[in-house]
């Protein structure tokens, strides 16, 4: 697995297009994935520092994981498949317990930055994707 982290976030109101871009923490390799307009405002807006009058869809979901007495860990973007990516959640619970939760990586990015938490990608996920491009 490669750590990244996110690099940028570009939103194109006009081709209703939102793209964000992982970087290789320790290396030049890019990751460009194109997601929805609700997720990259999510994920922007907890970047920019905004905190809104009540929670959002992902402040929900890493609240209750913290109230679960729960730790998400890391989120790993595990897969490529006919142009689509797939994630996993790593949480611990309070025992020590591993659960692993199917998401889409730009949920996982969400929670990802609001946790403050490491991004990984499998290394074919990252072949395969420079083999698209």
């Amino acid at each position: 697995m490669v750590e990244m982290e996110l690099n940028k976030i570009v939103i194109n109101e006009k081709r209703h297009e939102q793209l964000i871009v992982l970087k290789e923490k320790q290396g030049e390799r890019l990751l460009p994935i194109i997601i929805g307009l609700a997720e990259a405002s999510a994920i922007k807006m907890k970047l920019g520092g905004f905190n809104p009058p009540r929670p959002l869809t992902h402040d929900l979901l890493f609240s209750t994981i913290q109230i679960l007495d729960a730790n998400l860990e890391k989120i790993i973007i595990d897969k490529l498949e006919n142009n689509t990516f797939f994630a996993k959640l790593v949480i611990k619970s309070a025992s020590g317990e591993t659960k692993i939760a199917d998401a889409r990586p730009s949920d996982s990015i969400a929670l990802a930055v609001r946790a403050a938490v490491p991004i990984y990608v499998e290394e074919d996920v990252l072949k395969n994707a420079e083999a698209i491009k």
